[in-house]
């Protein structure tokens, strides 16, 4: 069980993660305004009291985040689960991709695709360069800055919030308990570098964790990570969320973290009925994304900065859409849903037929 010495390292290990992504953001911030002020966004001032209430729900949520650790819902070295000498040696490299970055804001570019891409395997929707990243998803470059990008975003708190569609994807699989635990089979769609896929192996070490993701650069890289993990390697499937290469009802478990906001309102419900098509009735989905404003209307000065500094064209949408209702009109049913710091998580099952036993 974590100790009180383990939990002043985790503690001390996340107030220097939040403390460098800060760091990055301000020099960056002022680089560009000497560098490249016409690319600027225009953002909102964040009010002291708001940055406040910030830092209050992330110690909450690096609390809970400890509390689970202890509990045992996952191994302590979660925790601690970071490739620290790959980011360092990467880190140069996002210094070295900003000057394009701040091209495509400025000229408003959001179509800078590799040239080789085959346009017609990817949604139209999907060739984009979300966040005004280089190749978009669409490139080891790209898939090889992602997760240090995102650690610098949530100032160190990406796999915290990850870890959150733990517990109900943990509790929901009680429904299978008479299984053995081999059996068991968890998806997790979009799983991008394999990071939500690292720390539900923790959590379930002899589940069959499988990934899927519309980009092979990426599926690439998320190869590279889970396979430093022992055990059996989870299985990694190129595919589309809204029309996925399985048998219906072949899952006990599905996940989801951090795609929602990035799909136009029609993908995203066409996802989530795909996700239910594919679990076993008596199956459970956790969906984990960003805050709304109708459950986190605090943090709309955050959330109306994030969508002007990043290209997310779909975030608007998202942050008004009832995510609870969509996933009831695909068949789900004892909908809960939590905020945890800026994640949102959604938890639902798929019924139970009549006389079923799992």
């Amino acid at each position: 069980m974590p100790d009180q010495l383990t939990k002043l390292a985790y503690q001390t290990m996340q107030q220097g993660k939040s403390l460098l992504g800060l760091a990055h953001k301000e020099v960056s911030t002022r680089l560009m305004g000497v560098l490249s002020p016409e690319g600027i966004p225009k953002t909102v001032p964040v009010p002291p009291e708001l940055m406040g209430r910030l830092k209050t729900a992330m110690d909450a949520l690096q609390e809970r985040d400890w509390q689970e650790a202890e509990q045992g819902l996952y191994p302590s070295s979660l925790l601690f689960d970071a490739p620290w000498l790959d980011w360092a040696s990467r880190y140069p490299m996002v210094w070295l991709d900003m000057p394009s970055t701040w091209n495509r804001r400025r000229e408003r570019n959001v179509r800078d695709l590799p040239d080789d891409v085959d346009a017609g395997g990817y949604p139209d929707y999907y060739l984009q360069n979300f966040h005004h990243q280089t190749d978009g998803y669409l490139s080891d470059h790209s898939a090889a800055l992602y997760d240090l990008q995102v650690e610098i975003l949530f100032n160190g708190t990406a796999d915290p919030m990850r870890r959150r569609v733990i517990a109900p994807l943990v509790r929901g699989l009680r429904t299978f308990a008479g299984r053995p635990a081999g059996q068991i089979r968890v998806l997790d769609v979009a799983t991008g570098t394999g990071r939500t896929l690292r720390q539900i192996r923790g959590a379930l070490p002899k589940a069959q964790l499988v990934g899927l993701d519309l980009s092979s650069a990426y599926l690439r890289q998320a190869n590279k990570w889970l396979g430093q993990l022992p055990g059996e390697l989870p299985q990694l499937v190129q595919g589309n969320g809204e029309a996925m290469p399985f048998a219906e009802g072949t899952f006990q478990g599905v996940s989801c973290v951090f795609l929602m906001h990035e799909l136009p309102g029609e993908a995203r419900q066409n996802v989530i009925n795909d996700c239910f098509r594919i679990l076993e009735a008596g199956g459970v989905i956790t969906l984990a994304d960003s805050v709304q404003l109708a459950d986190s209307p605090q943090f709309s000065t955050v959330m109306e900065n994030f969508r002007r500094v990043f290209h997310e064209p779909y975030y608007r949408d998202y942050i008004s859409d009832d995510i609870e209702a969509r996933l009831k009109a695909a068949g789900f049913q004892a909908v809960v849903a939590e905020s945890h710091f800026m994640t949102r998580v959604w938890t639902a099952r798929k019924p139970q037929k009549p006389g079923q036993t799992p």
